[in-house]
């Protein structure tokens, strides 16, 4: 149960992938948060 668990939440972080331990945000505070991060290049 560490980085190399595809079913831990560990291991969907380290492979930036979704499931039922790591649900996606959703689509409203998905938005709100990429909009108001500050992280666009000018």
């Amino acid at each position: 149960m560490g980085k190399g668990d595809r079913r831990s939440a560990k291991g969907k972080r380290f492979r930036h992938s979704f499931g039922r331990t790591r649900p996606r945000a959703n689509k409203a505070s998905r938005k709100k948060r990429s909009a108001g991060d500050g992280a666009q290049d000018s």
